[in-house]
C-alpha cells in the first residue's frame, strides 16, 4: 500500500497535475493539505476518474481544506479533533484504511515568532498531541501526515545559520514535534534517509525552488508497528519544477 501526502495548495486548479502525478507515482491513497475548496464544490467527478472513489473531506472556503482520496474502503472518518468547542479552521481529518489509522494534518504557519499566529500554532500542537492520547495507542498501525510546517532538525533546512530562531525553526516549534515522537512515532523520511539533505517545500520568491533553499516541513510520522512495514519513503520532487505548481512536493511511503 502506498500513502503520499501533499499539500496541493488549492485542489482545484490542480486537479490535471494531480492527474498526471497520480498517473507515474500511482498511490493508493493520498492525504492533502490546502485543498482551498468547500465540501459542495470539491472535484469529486474528476477524483472518481482517477479511481479516488472513496473520500473523507473537510473542506474551506479560500484557506485550508484536508481530504484523504482512497482507492481503499475509509472507515472511522472523524474531521476535527475531539473536542466539544467547534472548530473554525478546517486542519485535521482521520479515517482507517487497510487497517491504518490515518491522521491527516494542516499545521498553522505560525506567521512570526511571537505573533499571536505563532502561539496559535503551539496550542494547537498541544492539541495534536493530547488527540493522539484520546483516539489511539502507540500500539496501533497509525500514520500521522501532513503539511506540519516544522523543520525539526537543522538538516531540514537550507542554511540552518541563516534560518536559526525564525518560523518553522524555532526551538519551541521543535520541542513540539519531538512531543509527537516522544509519544511513539518515527519520522520515517529520516529512519529511512539519516544522513540525506532533502526538501518538500520551497517558497515561490527569490528562485526558490531552482536554488534549492528550501525546508523538509511535510512528513509521516510512524509508530513502530507501520514502520516494521515501510519498504521506502520518498520526497517527489518532480512536480514542484511543473508550471504552476503547488509549492510543496509529495511525500510518499510504500508499506508492505
Amino acid at each position: 500500500m502506498n500513502i503520499a501526502t501533499w499539500n496541493v495548495n488549492s485542489l482545484r486548479p490542480r486537479v490535471e497535475q494531480l492527474a498526471r502525478w497520480v498517473a507515474t507515482a500511482k498511490p493508493d491513497v493520498i492525504c492533502m493539505q490546502e485543498t482551498k475548496v468547500v465540501d459542495d464544490l470539491f472535484p469529486h467527478a474528476e477524483l472518481d476518474a482517477l479511481g479516488y472513489v472513496h473520500r473523507a473531506i473537510w473542506g474551506q472556503k479560500t484557506y485550508n481544506g484536508v481530504a484523504i482520496v482512497s482507492k481503499l474502503p475509509l472507515e472511522d472518518v472523524h474531521a476535527g479533533f475531539l473536542d466539544p468547542e467547534p472548530e473554525a479552521q478546517a486542519r485535521l481529518i482521520r479515517a482507517r484504511v487497510g487497517g491504518v489509522l490515518l491522521i491527516d494534518v494542516y499545521v498553522p504557519n505560525g506567521a512570526e515568532p511571537a505573533s499571536d499566529k505563532y502561539f496559535y500554532k503551539l496550542d494547537w500542537l498541544v492539541k495534536l498531541r493530547a488527540e493522539l492520547d484520546r483516539i489511539t495507542t502507540r500500539e496501533d498501525q497509525v500514520i500521522l501526515c501532513g503539511d506540519m510546517n516544522i523543520a525539526p532538525q537543522d538538516a531540514d533546512t537550507y542554511d540552518p545559520f541563516e534560518n536559526e530562531g525564525k518560523i518553522l525553526c524555532t526551538k519551541p516549534e521543535r520541542e513540539a514535534f519531538q512531543s509527537l515522537l516522544d509519544w511513539g512515532l518515527i519520522d520515517s523520511w529520516r529512519k529511512k534517509s539519516p544522513f540525506a539533505r532533502e526538501f518538500s517545500w520551497w517558497s515561490y520568491q527569490a528562485s526558490g525552488f531552482r536554488k534549492n533553499t528550501g525546508f523538509r516541513i511535510d512528513h509521516a510520522l510512524l509508530t513502530r508497528s507501520v514502520m516494521n512495514r515501510c519498504r521506502s519513503v520518498r520526497i517527489d520532487r518532480e512536480p514542484r519544477g511543473w508550471e504552476k505548481p503547488s509549492d510543496h512536493a509529495p511525500v510518499i511511503v510504500s508499506l508492505l
